[in-house]
């Protein structure tokens, strides 16, 4: 520990890039393309309800520009380096999409379990969720919009780290 800190104030002392002078300042890398991204955050719901968040848990990470998160809060996070705070709503067209009607779909009540209630959530072989929203003779309407859509999502991040992404591992020879 005594040997960090000697460093830093010697770096200091001698005008170098010490933790305090504006040259660190310059040297903290921004959002951008291709940086790997450590954030906390919580996600908040028009209700004001907390839909999510890493509070209690680890950063969440993820690399910018490679849509691993939602399309609005990407866009919204670029420029921002470590230390960074930033209140965010991303309206719902740019989260998880507007709700579409349409994507409230029946399908034969023999291809759904047996004890299905409205409000039973499925998933599909594919992977696809969906909710049972209602139940009509030998049919059952399931909705597959996403649980959010529809909804402008208020987020508030906390930056921790921005660093450039480890190279692609590279492929198994066959």
């Amino acid at each position: 520990m005594k040997k960090l800190l000697f460093g830093a104030m010697a770096a200091m002392v001698m005008g170098g890039a010490g933790l305090g002078s504006p040259a660190y300042a310059d040297q903290l890398l921004k959002i951008a393309d291709g940086m790997k991204v450590t954030m906390e955050y919580t996600l908040t719901l028009p209700d004001k309800t907390v839909a999510d968040s890493t509070k209690g848990q680890p950063p969440f990470s993820y690399t910018q520009g490679k849509q691993e998160i939602i399309p609005g809060l990407e866009k919204a996070l670029v420029g921002l380096k470590a230390g960074d705070k930033k209140h965010v709503t991303i309206p719902a067209a740019e989260a998880y999409g507007l709700y579409d009607e349409n994507k409230k779909v029946p399908v034969p009540k023999k291809n759904v379990p047996p004890d299905v209630k409205v409000g039973t959530k499925l998933r599909s072989q594919s992977g696809q969720e969906a909710q049972v929203v209602e139940i009509k003779g030998d049919s059952v309407v399931v909705d597959v919009n996403h649980p959010l859509a529809g909804k402008d999502l208020t987020f508030d991040v906390n930056i921790v780290n921005v660093e450039k992404a480890p190279p692609p591992a590279p492929k198994p020879a066959k």
